[in-house]
């Protein structure tokens, strides 16, 4: 039942949030969702050899937030906005790193984040290989949002919650990305063609 507060000198009804329930035990989280932090980090661009450093630190910080978190819309939209945090503070920690040791010249960074390492190749098919790399063209927000609905299969409001922008705009980066993918895909196909 709503909560009645006073405001201006009378009785007001506040709704309760929609995310009644109390938030599952951490270990609960971890169990369920490690498979999705793990995923989500490794597209955001960690690199294999960093993923697990990574990871734990994601579940560190949710660890210490979980008592005090307020019930989000989604849990997994809210672990995601942890993940993009995390990863986000990760790149930049690695790269202040590169440019002190080399000397404060400038990081040769050109492997997309979306370049699958000598493990992803032997592990993926042709198919997911052409996936990561056409993925890897998209503008980043355009590929966040791409990515979380079509691989991740968040709903516009998770994702929107999670990335932290209004819903409209979450749906018109996704129609854009839809977009802009079908673009790469086709001008890649049209290559594939002429080489043969």
């Amino acid at each position: 039942m709503p909560a009645r507060v006073r405001e201006g000198g009378r009785a007001v009804r506040r709704a309760e949030p929609a995310y009644a329930a109390p938030l599952p035990a951490f270990r609960a989280i971890y169990d369920e969702y490690f498979d999705f932090v793990w995923t989500c980090a490794r597209r955001l661009g960690v690199h294999v050899d960093a993923i697990d450093d990574v990871v734990q630190e994601i579940f560190i910080v949710v660890h210490a937030r979980l008592p005090s978190v307020e019930h989000p819309a989604s849990l997994r939209s809210w672990l995601y906005g942890v993940v993009r945090r995390t990863v986000s503070t990760h790149h930049r920690a690695r790269h202040a790193r590169a440019a002190r040791e080399s000397g404060g010249a400038a990081v040769d960074d050109s492997a997309s984040p979306m370049q699958p390492s000598p493990l992803d190749v032997a592990v993926l098919g042709d198919e997911l290989q052409l996936l990561w790399r056409l993925l890897g063209e998209l503008d980043p927000p355009k590929r966040e949002v791409l990515m979380l609905a079509e691989l991740e299969e968040m709903t516009m409001p998770e994702i929107a919650e999670a990335i932290g922008i209004p819903l409209n705009t979450a749906y018109s980066r996704l129609r854009a990305a839809r977009h802009d993918f079908n673009e790469v895909f086709s001008r890649d196909a049209a290559r594939q063609r002429t080489r043969i």
